[in-house]
């Protein structure tokens, strides 16, 4: 659904990437207006967002002011996007200054507001910056976690903005949950995901490992983080965009995705484990590649069978915690599936039947949901993105009647 957008951009260098931003939500058919401060005007010039835009472009309150655009603009829009959000914007904004038109936009803004900081790691881990974001999402404003990767110089860490496209997709989950006035229910709650498929090394050069592309692993991270939620996604050998708003953690094998997962889990309200940890792996690892026999004939290789996270998840969590659980079967796909809910001891588990060309790496979805009050609910084919919106609100309920 196209909106009324405001594009605020700080005066950092990641500011060229708003132009990317500014493009695909223009593209999308929405009305853009960007706000630039004097500093961001340093890095990318008014003409340059007024043709990309078709909006006229001030960074003060005295241009139009017939229009009185320092009101007008926040109270018209129906999202607010500040990108880059830099440290000192983010201080302004938690103290309520006004010495622009993006601040006093902010102060006037009735609708979402999402920042997404690009800065310095020690500005980001600054105890000013920590308070003024905690400042800002006590408020209800949307400040999305950076990125880690390469900053300005050769310094390299979190703080990067994040991908625009992964704003943009944030973004837009924010805007359709807006116009179905749904509140954006998982604030406050923190909630740890996993994606991908682990891989379990056998020599230098191959593995173990299994199809999982992480698609839907990152789908409910970033419905997730639209409704709220302070998200740990913790990722497997995945090779998508960073979803924006959520603190990654990259793993590899099942093992490094155990301890990262318990760590992330102590305290966090729900668990969901998307991941596709690989049941078994090498009893031994060869220092050097296997090599054909002379005859031609395999190798003999030993398995061991990896630990089942999610039934260690579901021993040891907390009191009101929620635990979903994934099943992914070939066939008697709801009596296997039923058994790994019992076993897991979980509230919720996503069923899928995979095989060629099903799930794996598909951009759509089609499950059934069993819990383990004996419900069971079946979702048709829909996108993976609006599958994990759906099984939140499975899991929103029993939080609900849990807390």
């Amino acid at each position: 659904m196209a909106g009324r957008i405001v594009l605020g951009v700080g005066g950092g260098i990641a500011a060229y990437k708003a132009c990317e931003l500014l493009r695909l939500f223009t593209e999308s058919g929405h009305e853009v207006r960007v706000v630039p401060t004097a500093a961001a005007l340093r890095f990318v010039g008014a003409p340059t967002w007024a043709a990309l835009s078709g909006q006229p472009v001030a960074d003060d309150v005295w241009s139009d002011v017939h229009e009185v655009p320092h009101v007008r603009l926040g109270q018209q829009a129906d999202l607010v996007v500040v990108a880059p959000a830099t440290a000192d914007l983010i201080a302004k904004a938690a103290h309520g200054l006004a010495d622009d038109l993006l601040t006093n936009t902010l102060l006037t803004a009735r609708c979402p507001v999402v920042l997404a900081p690009a800065m310095h790691t020690e500005m980001w881990e600054n105890p000013a910056t920590a308070a003024n974001v905690a400042t800002l999402r006590e408020r209800g404003v949307l400040v999305i976690e950076p990125a880690s990767g390469r900053l300005t110089g050769a310094d390299t860490g979190k703080g990067r903005l994040p991908d625009p496209a992964e704003i943009f997709a944030y973004a837009r989950r924010v805007l359709a949950r807006r116009a179905a006035a749904v509140p954006d229910d998982l604030a406050g709650r923190h909630v740890v995901v996993t994606a991908g498929g682990t891989r379990e090394p056998l020599d230098p050069v191959r593995f173990l490992g299994n199809r999982s592309s992480g698609k839907q692993g990152y789908a409910f991270a970033r419905t997730a983080a639209a409704r709220g939620a302070r998200v740990t996604l913790v990722a497997a050998n995945v090779s998508l965009p960073d979803p924006a708003g959520v603190d990654l953690v990259r793993v590899s094998t099942t093992e490094e995705l155990r301890k990262a997962t318990l760590e992330a889990a102590d305290g966090a309200d729900a668990v969901v484990m998307a991941a596709a940890p690989a049941d078994f792996r090498p009893a031994t690892y060869a220092e050097q590649k296997i090599k054909k026999a002379e005859d031609g004939s395999a190798p003999t290789i030993e398995l061991v069978t990896n630990p089942d996270i999610a039934a260690e998840l579901g021993e040891r969590r907390r009191p009101g915690q929620v635990l979903v659980a994934f099943a992914a079967e070939t066939s008697n796909a709801e009596v296997n599936a039923r058994a790994k809910l019992s076993r897991k001891k979980a509230d919720l588990i996503v069923v899928n039947e995979v095989g060629p060309d099903k799930v794996f790496g598909a951009d759509a979805n089609t499950a059934t949901v069993l819990g383990a009050d004996g419900s069971s609910t079946v979702f048709p084919e829909q996108s993976k993105e609006d599958l994990a919106d759906a099984v939140w609100d499975l899991v929103l309920t029993r939080l609900t009647t849990t807390s």
